[in-house]
């Protein structure tokens, strides 16, 4: 029984390696694509500032703080 585990067990990291060999080149693949083409670099830092601009928009748009006025649904008791 532990001799099967451990060979599942070197399954799951050997398809784990795979996927992360493969992960590793399409990353490489774009930024070869990023080296040799100025405009796929301006597209991503494009496409980075739109992300970082959502995120800061959500970032505002996040809940404020607990100001103590009552309306939260749920009831906070304090543990001493």
């Amino acid at each position: 029984m532990n001799e099967e585990r451990a060979d599942e067990g070197l399954e799951h990291l050997q398809t784990a390696a795979e996927e992360l060999i493969q992960a590793a080149r399409a990353f490489l693949d774009v930024a070869e694509e990023v080296v040799t083409d100025p405009k796929t670099a301006d597209s991503l830092l494009g496409f980075l500032d739109d992300v970082a601009g959502l995120a800061r928009r959500g970032r505002r748009g996040a809940a404020p703080a607990d100001d103590g006025d009552g309306d939260d649904p749920v009831e906070h008791i304090p543990v001493t």
